[in-house]
């Protein structure tokens, strides 16, 4: 696409948007930023920022003008009931759209009907398929992000608690989810393809919770949760009950299954992701929203 073309990022305060924006900026492209309540949102110098709710399709319609690639962050469960409007819209004009998507999506046509968190990523890259559009699928495993509130957890109570300890990962840093996302959005070459990336390393989640606590410089005692008192941490965090529970149910069943890294993050961008510690390392300097 054209360096002049604007890209849309939607998500642009998450975890991994706002490491989108920032690349992309550096990358010297023009970027607009779709957010429900700008007024509650800060962006670097240089970002457009539009109003509008992926839940409401023609919110959309006017950040779309001009832009010639979407990154999109579905508000899963949240919007779905709007998804067969709002993706066709995205995709007008063969757009390039690259989703952030998960990995263990079954691919459409496989025949496999997938449940809870996957069955809206599954029903978005279907519709993406189907739309016309230029579509790359990022699909990561497991977010180091998503072990943020241990630091707290760690600096106010010594303890982590969690569910399956046991639980192995090959989480991966943020910042790396986004360097793929950019790759499709300013590349050439990555039309079609369902890139599923992971951290490095396979870690469990006792392993992960002792690495937080070396960074910190301090002892960790690990606390073991039954699935019900995870799901209501959740809850209580703000979580929807049913992710949390969809969540603890694939943490579950992964005790079996454990995750393992793929090779796929060198291969679209030419070097190693970066491991967890370096993850814990770069956010006890500088922590971020969850």
């Amino acid at each position: 696409m054209a360096k002049t073309e604007r890209i849309l990022v939607t998500g642009a305060t998450g975890n991994v948007g706002r490491h989108v924006v920032r690349r992309l900026l550096e990358e010297g492209r023009p970027v607009r930023v779709l957010t429900r309540d700008p007024a509650r949102a800060v962006f670097p110098e240089g970002v457009e920022v539009v109003t509008g709710d992926l839940a409401d399709p023609e919110s959309v319609r006017p950040a779309l003008a001009g832009a010639g690639a979407v990154f999109l962050l579905w508000p899963t469960l949240r919007a779905d009931h709007a998804a067969d409007r709002t993706v066709p819209l995205l995709a007008e004009g063969g757009r390039r759209v690259v989703y952030l998507s998960a990995r263990g999506v079954p691919d459409t046509g496989s025949g496999e009907e997938a449940e809870g968190v996957m069955a809206s990523h599954q029903m978005i890259e279907r519709l993406l398929r189907e739309s016309g559009a230029d579509w790359t699928f990022v699909r990561p495993g497991g977010f180091a992000a998503n072990v943020a509130p241990w630091f707290e957890e760690l600096r106010d109570t010594g303890e982590v608690a969690i569910a399956h300890p046991g639980l192995t990962r090959a989480l991966i840093h943020e910042a790396d989810i986004a360097e793929v996302a950019v790759r499709a959005l300013v590349e050439d070459g990555h039309s079609g393809a369902a890139y599923e990336i992971t951290g490095p390393e396979a870690l469990t989640q006792e392993e992960q919770a002792r690495a937080i606590a070396e960074t910190l410089g301090v002892p960790v005692r690990i606390r073991i949760l039954t699935e019900e008192e995870a799901v209501e941490r959740m809850v209580a965090a703000g979580y929807p009950r049913e992710l949390s529970e969809s969540i603890l149910a694939g943490q579950a069943a992964m005790l079996t299954n454990p995750d393992t890294p793929t090779p796929v993050f060198e291969q679209v961008v030419g070097r190693k992701a970066r491991d967890f510690r370096s993850w814990a390392a770069d956010r006890a300097r500088a922590p971020q929203p969850r």
